[in-house]
């Protein structure tokens, strides 16, 4: 469409751009430094993370009139990757109504695993003869090493939450269990004990001791995450309250302040605290510029969002997507009519 020479036009045009971290993976692959930077790389990304053609310039010779600035960051429940593993020992075998796994060892030469109650009855067997019978006296708990991805870990961590009592079964397999009994060096196969629906019951003590096992440590998931939601855990008051943004425009600092100096003015509300924002979700709730910022056509601009504290930026970087950062510059585009 051709440009019609000599006339302009001002419209309402906010100019956006994001950091994302997808899925399973955490901040520091999508930027491994303690700056963010907006506006800089916009190759590659969709219309949901910028809306900018080109780094750090307006579209074609456009100028642009700032009115506010606002900071969004996204509260989506994150992500955890399976191949991230962490190991734990010497976990008592039950079933899901907590009769405990036993190993008998006969004279025949052909040991049974039993299920036995709190009264000591076989109330399930390999060997079908010895249900209903009493539990031998040779009889030996069966417990079990076993060996769980990060993702199902956090899974079984929000099933523990959820339980009125705190606790989750961990179903048993044969790939990722070991089970032994009376010492960790006497192993069995664990065919039968997947037969006969084995678990381990973890509580929310239990999964949270686990997650302190991650290694390396920077795969381990932050306190925000483990504990969302807990006040003094909440992702997003941590990242407000511990970065600094600043607008540059052709290399000069506009304005310089904490992170919570830019509410989002945006994003879900709930009375129940079902869902964590930056500010009410009003446009007018949001960071004002007393004076207009302009930016001139061809002019380099950028955002920056520094994390000062290293032993912050270290926790930080270890958040999991998803997760959306996004710097947006409100007011007003004056550009070509065509």
């Amino acid at each position: 469409m051709a440009v019609v020479q000599g006339v302009r036009e001002k419209v309402h045009l906010p100019i956006y751009d994001s950091l994302t971290v997808e899925r399973e993976k955490q901040l520091r692959d999508a930027e491994s430094t303690g700056v963010l930077r907006f506006f800089v790389n916009v190759q590659n990304k969709t219309k949901l993370e910028t809306n900018l053609q080109s780094a750090s310039l307006l579209p074609h010779y456009n100028t642009f009139e700032a009115r506010a600035m606002r900071v969004v960051i996204s509260d989506l429940p994150p992500e955890f990757p399976d191949d991230i593993t962490v190991e734990d020992k010497e976990y008592p075998v039950e079933d899901l109504d907590e009769n405990v796994f036993y190993f008998v060892a006969r004279d025949a030469g052909n040991p049974a695993i039993v299920i036995a109650d709190d009264n000591n009855k076989i109330i399930d067997s390999t060997i079908p003869a010895l249900i209903d019978t009493t539990l031998p006296s040779n009889a030996e708990p069966i417990l079990a090493n076993f060996k769980i991805g990060l993702g199902p870990l956090m899974e079984l961590l929000n099933e523990a939450r959820a339980d009125r009592d705190g606790y989750a079964p961990l179903f048993a397999d044969e790939e990722s269990f070991t089970f032994f009994h009376s010492e960790p060096d006497k192993t069995i196969g664990g065919e039968d004990i997947v037969n006969l629906q084995g678990v381990i019951w973890l509580h929310v003590s239990d999964i949270e001791a686990i997650l302190e096992k991650v290694r390396p440590d920077s795969k381990r998931p932050p306190k925000a995450q483990i504990h969302p939601n807990n006040g003094a855990g909440t992702l997003i008051g941590k990242f407000i309250y511990n970065t600094v943004t600043t607008l540059y425009v052709g290399e000069k600092i506009m304005i310089q302040m904490p992170t919570w100096f830019f509410p989002a003015g945006a994003g879900p509300y709930s009375e129940t605290a079902a869902f964590t924002t930056h500010g009410e979700p009003s446009p007018t709730a949001t960071f004002r510029f007393a004076e207009p910022v302009f930016i001139d056509k061809q002019q380099n601009f950028r955002v920056e969002i520094e994390v000062p504290d290293a032993d912050v930026l270290k926790e930080l970087q270890r958040i999991y997507g998803p997760l959306y950062i996004w710097v947006v510059l409100d007011g007003y585009m004056t550009r070509d009519v065509q």
